[in-house]
């Protein structure tokens, strides 16, 4: 129970929702004991009455005394039905405030692992799934809701009722209150040595349903690539798998649940008859009456819920436990990337990389080997090489995605780390190699950046990036929702929404990751035009496998393994007759024979 730890400052937070419906709950169990006095009085007045009319019966006191009982009947009914209502208003305020507490505490607890999710670098997302992030979100947070609010709402009444109704069994006769409470110490025995049980397939149950979130989440999002290649038997057939799994699991925590109600149902049983017997004889001595007896199998029945929750409540909490831990676990995670001093300034765009070495953490490959060069403020530089060249490294790098591994990033002149990463970034154009556009409309997707973006500017930026004709063809325009991971568009209308994002934020400092990839040659051509004119006044960092796309930078350097092999202009590139000349003429082939 140690991980559940991490809620109490939440149980502190709502404090007072948990105090009152302790209170509340003292109440309700008050209202709750006191009918089985109630019908101890009745059967005691009622047998002592009959025992009085049969003394005068056939006389004229026979019919006064038979009147009174009638009265006596209807009076003790009427408590009854009072005492009713008290208990069930009062459980009503009960739920209103342990329950309200839990969802609470739910909102507060999403809310947080969300907000951590938000901060973690990229390397966490690339070492851990969707769906198990999806899961741990959703899933164990309402696991660990039903312990707030039920586990402790039961709990607590278990911990309230018990001593109430105890105490007034062995006011009422010590003997018999042994005996009806007999075999409870069986009962928790039973419930520790199944404890451990519990959480272990507890445990094992949350990791399947992890897995298979993960294989839907995974199955809907490439249903494309399933469609084209025949394979959705396949991708059933495994999904059955993985739920015959989670069911085969959760069948064998069933079963073991499924113990604790025959159990304690048997245990009571054998109370209740106790009761009887045992009560029974001390009713032949004289030393208790029938009523006794009937309030003490009231008293049995009572415990009877609370004793059965036991068992449920236990299976709630160790559940619970289970899934706080895997929560705990993403919550421990630290970000290493933070800032050393906070800087907020506006960026000129001096940019520079003193001899950077990169290593991918969770693989270990080294990405970049002693990497420099320099661009000042308002020119653009160009980053030549092919797959797995190390290019796309360099912009993570340069929006602090990741840390170097040796050697240093310079902004004007200030180590990179000293910035405050929100305010750099905010200042930085990124249009990535894998587009990713949002569910919602072309304009919030290009807007998406900032707050304060004008819809002049949202077009500016889509004729920029040669998307607005496209745009206009659709009915609704600027308004046009797209669908998930904007499948409406094209591959290259994506590509271009991408960049009118990127530029639509006047950033000081634009990184191209082939930001060109997925457009033909025409359209290229335009949006290279368009660009040439954008980045007038501000760094631009090309990033491209393409020569086509490095002619506009001042400078050029190609990467080859993470190496720089070659650097210079376009003219001094082709006239070296170097790697990037080869590259140029290749392209230019292909290009002819296109």
């Amino acid at each position: 129970m140690k991980e559940l730890r991490h809620l109490n400052k939440y149980l502190y937070k709502y404090k007072h929702l948990l105090i009152l419906g302790f209170i509340f709950l003292v109440i309700s169990n008050y209202f709750g004991v006191w009918p089985a006095k109630v019908v101890r009085y009745a059967i005691d007045y009622v047998t002592d009455s009959y025992r009085v009319y049969r003394l005068y019966e056939g006389t004229s006191l026979s019919e006064s005394v038979f009147e009174r009982l009638e009265v006596g009947v209807l009076i003790l009914g009427a408590i009854m039905i009072l005492m009713a209502f008290l208990r069930g208003f009062f459980l009503f305020l009960v739920r209103q405030t342990i329950i309200v507490m839990s969802r609470k505490v739910e909102y507060d607890l999403k809310n947080e692992i969300f907000e951590q999710y938000q901060n973690l670098p990229l390397s966490f997302y690339r070492k851990n799934n969707t769906g198990d992030l999806m899961n741990r979100i959703s899933e164990d947070v309402s696991q660990v809701r039903m312990y707030l609010g039920p586990g402790i709402m039961y709990g607590i009444n278990l911990l309230v009722l018990f001593p109430m109704v105890i105490y007034e069994m062995l006011k009422v006769n010590v003997e018999l209150t042994i005996y009806a409470l007999l075999p409870l110490p069986i009962l928790s025995l039973s419930i520790y040595f199944v404890n451990n049980v519990i959480n272990k397939r507890s445990e094992k149950i949350q990791e399947s349903l992890s897995d298979l979130s993960t294989y839907v989440q995974e199955a809907f999002s490439g249903i494309r690539v399933l469609k084209a290649f025949v394979r959705e038997k396949d991708s059933a057939e495994k999904f059955t798998t993985e739920s015959e799994k989670y069911k085969y699991r959760s069948l064998r925590l069933t079963f073991v649940n499924s113990l604790f109600f025959p159990l304690i149902m048997a245990l009571i049983g054998l109370s209740i008859l106790l009761t009887i017997y045992v009560g029974g004889s001390q009713v032949i001595k004289g030393e208790i009456t029938y009523g006794n007896i009937a309030e003490f199998v009231i008293y049995v029945n009572m415990l009877t819920w609370p004793v059965t929750a036991l068992g449920w409540i236990t299976s709630i909490n160790q559940r619970a436990a289970a899934s706080q831990k895997r929560i705990n676990q993403f919550l421990k995670e630290k970000n290493h990337i933070e800032s050393t001093q906070n800087l907020e300034r506006d960026l000129k765009g001096d940019v520079a990389f003193n001899n950077v070495s990169f290593d991918y953490p969770d693989s270990g490959i080294r990405a970049l080997d002693g990497i420099s060069f320099s661009v000042k403020a308002g020119e653009s530089i160009a980053i030549i090489g092919t797959t797995g060249s190390g290019k796309s490294t360099i912009a993570n790098l340069m929006l602090r995605l990741y840390d170097t591994t040796s050697g240093s990033i310079t902004v004007d002149g200030e180590d990179i780390k000293a910035f405050d990463i929100s305010s750099m970034r905010s200042q930085m154009g990124y249009v990535p190699q894998e587009v990713f556009l949002f569910s919602d409309t072309i304009q919030n997707n290009i807007a998406f950046g900032s707050d304060n973006i004008s819809l002049a500017d949202v077009e500016q930026a889509a004729k920029d990036a040669d998307l607005y004709d496209n745009i206009t063809d659709f009915p609704k325009g600027l308004q046009t929702i797209l669908g998930e991971r904007g499948i409406t568009l094209s591959g290259g209308q994506k590509q271009r929404a991408s960049i009118a994002r990127a530029i639509v934020r006047n950033p000081k400092v634009l990184i191209l990751d082939d930001a060109l990839s997925a457009v033909d040659t025409n359209t290229e051509n335009t949006i290279l035009n368009s660009l040439s004119r954008i980045m007038k006044g501000r760094t631009t960092v090309i990033i491209s496998h393409r020569v086509s796309s490095a002619k506009l930078a001042d400078k050029i350097i190609v990467l080859d393994e993470g190496k720089i092999i070659e650097h210079g202009t376009n003219e001094s590139l082709l006239a070296k007759g170097g790697v990037y000349k080869e590259l140029y003429e290749k392209q230019l082939k292909q290009e002819e024979n296109a």
